[in-house]
């Protein structure tokens, strides 16, 4: 049986332009276009209570939200809890992260991503595995101890993996994995990303040369330009290929950073926002352990004991608002930020990050100062009274 339905009340974005008086008709899941709002239609019509309808946000980068967290329980049901949690901030797809851990775990997480596929979670779009081949000098929060080079079985793993998961990332650095590695693991539709990395210039671009097409958290935990090296930032910004997730709150990166980086960076490659998101994400909590080790929750921060940053106490609405409100990002271009781009990113713009006829039925129901009031997935209502 055939549903469809028309959203109306809301200023409609499809990930382009602005449409006003205008209704969303989303037909079995899939957007069938706009239409006149007070246009004669068989849709069921749905009041969209908003100021604004826009593409629901793609987080390629969380750790863990509602209490969940990968590296703890590396399972189907903290899958499923992670993308339910996220839908309070508008995210309609993610990424579930997997940092820095034994190869038990990181086997363990692959086989929940393959159920979750199997189940058709909501917003599940595959796999982020962080590590462990990156770089001890540029490690972080990640536990020294578990950082290693990729050998073949670690490869094989990966490749075997992909076949069963429709997206996976991996996050890798770029001076401890080598150009034929990097190019393997591309050929097979792996998206590869350098990150906690201290790479060089040259480094960064013979990995992209090789099939890297992304750097992990522009700023954080990688070499910065200099006056005679570039390091990753620059080679971010300069190599047109390379896309980058950005953790947009204040504290990982100086807003003046941000605008510099925003208007520097050379496309077709464009900066995205990620949260870096916790299990304490969407829950009151104070602290929480991360392989280990507590977290402390303050000052809008998460930090372990010597104050190193591990993760972010963030959500995509909150990245948007502070690039929007506090960066002055246009805020058509910020949620493009938000969807279009990680869309992009990991090549899943032919039905993900806008409304286009023949979009997957995935929107947010924002108010005028930017909070999630409803969001749907594949035109059902996830979340919102």
């Amino acid at each position: 049986m055939t549903t469809k339905q028309a959203f109306t009340g809301a200023r409609i974005f499809d990930g382009t332009e602005w449409h006003d008086h205008m209704a969303l008709v989303v037909t079995d899941g899939k957007v069938e276009g706009l239409i006149a709002a007070d246009s004669p239609t068989d849709a069921i019509r749905v009041p969209a209570d908003g100021a604004m309808i826009v593409p629901g946000f793609l987080d390629l980068q969380v750790n863990g939200a509602g209490g969940a967290l990968l590296n703890d329980t590396p399972t189907l049901d903290a899958i499923r809890t992670i993308c339910a949690t996220l839908t309070q901030f508008g995210c309609t797809a993610c990424l579930p992260t997997l940092i820095t851990d034994t190869v038990p775990k990181n086997e363990a997480v692959i086989a929940a991503g393959t159920a979750a596929i199997e189940q058709h979670v909501p917003g599940f779009l595959g796999l982020h595995l962080e590590g462990p081949h990156l770089s001890i000098a540029r490690k972080g929060a990640h536990d020294p101890a578990l950082i290693r080079p990729m050998d073949e079985a670690d490869l094989q793993r990966l490749l075997a993996a992909k076949r069963a998961l429709p997206t996976l990332l991996i996050t890798v650095a770029a001076e401890t994995v080598g150009q034929e590695q990097i190019s393997r693991l591309a050929a097979a539709g792996i998206i590869v990303s350098i990150g906690h990395s201290d790479a060089t210039y040259v480094q960064v671009a013979a990995a992209a040369a090789a099939g890297a097409s992304m750097a992990t958290h522009l700023f954080n935990a990688q070499s910065q330009i200099g006056n005679r090296e570039p390091g990753l930032v620059g080679a971010v910004l300069d190599l047109p290929g390379l896309d980058a997730g950005l953790i947009a709150d204040g504290i990982h990166v100086h807003p003046t950073s941000i605008g510099i980086a925003l208007r520097a960076k050379r496309g077709p490659g464009q900066v995205f926002l990620v949260s870096d998101a916790m299990s304490i994400t969407g829950t009151d909590w104070t602290e929480f352990e991360l392989t280990g080790r507590t977290v402390y929750r303050k000052d809008g921060a998460l930090r372990l004991a010597d104050g190193t940053l591990a993760g972010a106490d963030l959500a995509m609405i909150d990245a948007i608002r502070y690039v929007h409100q506090t960066i002055g990002v246009p805020l058509d271009e910020t949620l493009r930020m938000a969807s279009l781009y990680p869309a992009r990113a990991i090549h899943a713009e032919a039905d993900r990050g806008h409304l286009s006829k023949g979009a997957r039925g995935d929107f947010a129901v924002l108010s005028d100062d930017l909070k999630v009031r409803s969001t749907w997935i594949g035109g059902t209502k996830v979340f919102g009274a």
